[in-house]
């Protein structure tokens, strides 16, 4: 009985020192003697002290930080580009057994694949086309890893550093195309402008009475605006009722054949004869 006891310690000892708890998003290859037996958890597990090991592997999305890279592109312009990779192990043997260190082999793979895709793209399309380039990465460094039980969720093109003359050249070239949108933008107003006024023309045309209340209206405008003096040479077009009066009345006048009385002679006339 004194030998059992001790006995029963050790053997307990033994067990609890191998039990291991995995978070839920945790995972553990077993190595036995050696050998992979596969993975395990979450929750509790049992680890044999000196016959077995494990290798935790976490299942949580990684976010990446790829550093800047220098690239010169298509149209040989000198550029820096980083950006960030999202990624999450899904297969945590293969990301054991299949690499020495995925997280490092990972982001090699992505500076590398930065490099030569950027590369093969201008300058132009790197600005205006960030999502396509994007999609391209993704699938390139994807397909790479898949043997290493990594899968990449996205990459994301973060900054690109430009030299300084073409930053100036750049914005004289925006610069341009903003001068070039206001003045179409003005010559469009402008003809929108003329076609009503040219629409107004017509209108006041076949109406004249229109033109004395526009006038009259003007008048009225620039009176109440201005306190001084302002002379208007008077159309002719407001004296034609009155001209049409008087031409109707003196018609009468003619037609009587009534002698109309000639002026008096002048004081010169009268002392000549």
């Amino acid at each position: 009985m004194d030998t059992l006891f001790p006995a029963i310690a050790v053997i307990l000892l033994y067990l609890f020192s191998g039990l291991r708890v995995l978070r839920e998003y945790e995972r553990a290859v077993y190595f036995f003697l050696g050998r992979s037996w596969g993975s395990k958890g979450p929750g509790l597990i049992f680890v044999p002290p000196l016959f077995a090991k494990i290798q935790k592997v976490s299942l949580r999305v990684v976010a990446m930080d790829i550093p800047p890279q220098d690239v010169i592109t298509r149209d040989n312009i000198s550029i820096k580009v980083n950006a960030v990779l999202y990624m999450r192990v899904k297969d945590s043997v293969k990301s054991i057994i299949g690499v020495e260190n995925y997280l490092y082999a990972t982001s090699q793979l992505a500076q590398t694949t930065l490099r030569s895709v950027l590369g093969e793209t201008e300058l132009d399309g790197l600005l205006m086309n960030r999502e396509k380039i994007n999609a391209i990465l993704k699938d390139i460094i994807d397909k790479r890893t898949e043997d290493w039980g990594v899968e990449v969720s996205a990459v994301e093109v973060k900054d690109v550093d430009l030299p300084a003359e073409m930053q100036r050249a750049m914005a004289r070239q925006a610069e341009a195309e903003r001068e070039r949108r206001a003045k179409i933008i003005n010559a469009e107003g402008e003809l929108q402008a003329s076609e009503k006024l040219a629409q107004a023309a017509r209108i006041i045309g076949a109406e004249p009475a229109a033109i004395q209340l526009r006038y009259l209206q003007t008048v009225t405008e620039i009176a109440s605006e201005n306190n001084s003096t302002t002379i208007f040479p008077l159309p002719i077009e407001l004296l034609k009722g009155f001209l049409n009066t008087t031409a109707r009345a003196a018609l009468p006048l003619q037609g009587s054949g009534d002698r109309v009385p000639s002026a008096p002679a002048k004081e010169e006339d009268k002392v000549s004869r």
